[in-house]
């Protein structure tokens, strides 16, 4: 009953933290052991277990469904060594953006200035200044030239500061479907 009960709680967390604004979202997770520089948006609940083995940079964006995952409980699967469990810590640079639903996989280090697409799982060290995509996820392009491609899209909107009805105006308008 006791283990029903903790699992209930810690899923009612999950579901309270994606209602939170963000600086509440980023209190909580310091209080839980990550460490957050400042100027981050976390949209993501799904720090491990281990949450004080992961390192955030300044500036760093991450969306939902990311996950940070700080340890390998497969040495269960060694009856010899049911209790071992393989660890590693996360870090992140500064200037770092995770597309929707990635996974960190232990002891990775990402560099400043990174993008991790959507749906990567990334593992190992990535290099300041990399794009990265994929499962596993491996380097795609160096930042400069995303930034450049996305200067250049036809699809370049500045949306940013629009309420939502502007933003659907200009978006309909952009796509000719008015």
């Amino acid at each position: 009953m006791r283990i029903y009960f903790e699992l209930l709680l810690v899923r009612l967390r999950l579901r309270l933290f994606v209602l939170l604004r963000n600086p509440p979202r980023i209190r909580l997770l310091r209080a839980d052991g990550v460490k957050i520089d400042k100027n981050c948006l976390v949209h993501t609940p799904y720090f491990s277990v281990e949450p004080y083995l992961i390192e955030i940079g300044d500036h760093v964006a991450i969306s939902s469904g990311t996950e940070f995952i700080t340890h390998d409980a497969v040495g269960w699967l060694f009856q010899d060594h049911p209790n071992m469990g393989i660890f590693g810590p996360i870090k992140v640079g500064n200037n770092t953006f995770f597309g929707l639903k990635c996974t960190i996989l232990p002891g990775t280090t990402i560099g400043s200035n990174c993008v991790i697409g959507a749906g990567s799982v990334v593992r190992g060290v990535i290099a300041d200044d990399s794009v990265v995509m994929g499962n596993p996820a491996k380097v795609i392009m160096k930042t400069s030239l995303l930034k450049m491609m996305l200067l250049n899209s036809r699809n370049r909107l500045e949306t940013h500061m629009f309420n939502s009805e502007q933003k659907k105006r200009a978006l309909l308008k952009h796509f000719g479907m008015e």
